[in-house]
Parts: C-alpha cells; sequence; structure tokens
C-alpha cells in the first residue's frame, strides 16, 4: 500500500513531466509580461526555463499524494501595460495555452518515432509510451484545468478582465475562498461529477482528433498506441 498517487515505478515520468509542464507555463506568463513592458517577473529571475525559478516545493508534494499541484505564480503588474485589459488576457492565457502546445509538441514526437520505427524494440517501445502516455493528456489536463473560473486559477483572471470595475471588486471580495470551494469540487464526488468531471472529459476528444490528425499528416498507417 502507497500513500502516492501514481504508481511508484512510473513516477520518474510523472515528475520529468511535471517538471517541464510547470516550468514552461510559468515561463510563458513571465515572457510575455516582460515582451508587453512588465519587467516584475523578469526582475525576480521568472523569466528562465530553470525549473527552480518556478516549482513550489509543496505544490509537488500535493501532487504526489493528490493528484494535482501547483507552481509558484508568476508576479505580473498590469498597471506597466500600454493596453492594461487586453495585455493581461494574452499574459493569462500564455500559461494554458503553454501547455496545450506541449502537448501537441509531444504527440508529434512520438508519432514522429512511430513514423521512423524507432520503438520497433519491445522494451524502448513501452518505455517511451509510458512517458508520453503521462506527458500528453497531463499538459492537456493542465490546459483544461486552469482555465476553471476559479481564484487563483488563469480562468479566473480571464474572467475578471471582462468583468465592469464595479462586479470586479464584489469579486475581489470572494477571492480568498477560491480554494476552498476547489477542494469541495475534487474531494466531494457529486460535485466533482458535476465540474471536474465534465470538463476533464474534453481531454480525451482533444488528443483523440489531435493524434488521428498528425497521424494523416505523417501518412501513419501501422498500428500505435493511441492516447484517447
Amino acid at each position: 500500500m502507497t500513500f502516492l498517487w501514481f504508481p511508484l515505478n512510473e513516477l520518474p515520468f510523472v515528475l520529468l513531466t511535471m517538471l517541464v509542464a510547470f516550468t514552461v507555463h510559468e515561463f510563458a506568463h513571465a515572457w510575455t509580461a516582460y515582451k508587453f513592458g512588465d519587467p516584475t517577473a523578469y526582475e525576480q529571475g521568472r523569466v528562465t526555463l530553470n525549473p527552480m525559478a518556478h516549482l513550489d516545493l509543496f505544490g509537488i508534494l500535493f501532487l504526489l499524494v493528490a493528484g494535482f499541484g501547483w507552481a509558484k505564480p508568476v508576479p505580473v503588474r498590469r498597471s506597466r501595460f500600454s493596453r492594461p485589459r487586453l495585455m493581461s488576457i494574452a499574459v493569462t492565457a500564455a500559461g494554458p495555452i503553454s501547455n496545450l502546445l506541449l502537448a501537441f509538441i509531444g504527440l508529434v514526437i512520438y508519432l514522429v518515432l512511430v513514423k521512423i520505427g524507432a520503438l520497433d524494440q519491445f522494451a524502448t517501445q513501452e518505455t517511451v509510451w509510458t512517458l508520453f502516455r503521462y506527458f500528453v493528456p497531463i499538459n492537456v489536463m493542465l490546459f483544461l484545468f486552469n482555465l476553471i473560473p476559479l481564484p487563483p486559477l488563469d480562468g479566473y483572471r480571464i474572467v475578471e478582465e471582462f468583468a465592469p470595475l464595479r462586479l470586479r471588486l464584489k469579486m475581489m471580495q470572494f477571492e480568498q475562498w477560491g480554494m476552498f470551494l476547489f477542494l469541495l469540487f475534487v474531494f466531494l464526488p457529486p460535485l466533482k461529477a458535476m465540474t471536474l468531471t465534465p470538463l476533464f472529459s474534453l481531454g480525451d476528444p482533444i488528443i483523440h482528433h489531435a493524434t488521428l490528425w498528425i497521424a494523416k499528416l505523417l501518412h501513419i498507417t501501422t498500428p500505435f498506441y493511441g492516447f484517447a
């Protein structure tokens, strides 16, 4: 019996996936903000692909035990943008979009390996498949997860930018309860069945159609492991 959420023998693949996913996600926020004129993240050393600048130890531990975690949030000062609302939305959206791109890149790499016959040996095929079996779905899950309109997730920040000032001020009063609401959605089965489960179920068709489209472009007709 183990207290870990993932199988112990597959833990290295999970950790590698999360290392890349969290780092690229936070880097995308920081880099986009810097390019739009806010040097706050740059001054704090966050415009980097060094994982140590982005990872949160407690967030990683929570991931291993509960199945989800987080990285250090990127500081952004929207007042430094020439077009605060539009650029704030772009900076916020950059994180989830980066995870979707990572999933797509993962699919392309895996299917190219299939195409060129690099996975013909069973041992190699099994190892590579296990890596991408985590890498692709987890990045799609992070894309969907971060679009949830609850603070402090990216989806909430995007909704906040579209809200009128009066409504935004009211929303700020309830931000402290966002994490508690999210935990209720995670740990109460009836709430989870109505919220997170339908959202994450969108991941399967996204992966399935992307896999078929890439396989068609690469003219792959031989059998290969599917992702969804």
